[in-house]
């Protein structure tokens, strides 16, 4: 049924939103409408971009390991704290790199949440995979 991913992919979906709609804000105050203009000419608009990005890549690949784990005889509560894991990682980083200036604390420790979950989630499956 998959109801505990299908929470967190929801969550991850609303994020996702509101980056993009903060991305066309500044794509029409700067009247870029492709790209990010000359480099390093509209800086929020390039910053923008790199968020929403960097949660675009993320994300895919953490929302189906954590459906994978889901799909295994997994506590639920695990499965929680893995999305949960992953969600306010992906938060926490786009409020670190989104800020001006950048709050680096927020940015790295974005990172380390997300690239915790998808380590743990992909060590189980190969676990399980193998056991």
């Amino acid at each position: 049924m998959l109801s505990i991913t299908s929470f967190y992919a929801g969550l991850t979906a609303l994020l996702f939103v509101v980056l993009s709609i903060k991305v066309i804000k500044l794509r029409g105050r700067a009247k870029v409408y492709m790209g990010n203009g000359q480099p390093g000419e509209h800086e929020p608009l390039e910053r923008s971009v790199r968020v929403q990005g960097n949660c675009a890549e993320y994300a895919p690949l953490g929302l189906i390991l954590l459906a994978l784990v889901e799909l295994q005889p997994t506590p639920g509560f695990v499965v929680h704290i893995l999305g949960a894991l992953l969600f306010l990682g992906r938060i926490a980083h786009a409020v670190g790199m989104g800020s001006t200036p950048q709050i680096a604390q927020l940015r790295v420790g974005g990172m380390v949440m997300t690239f915790l979950m998808i380590s743990l989630c992909g060590l189980g499956l190969i676990a399980h995979a193998v056991l």
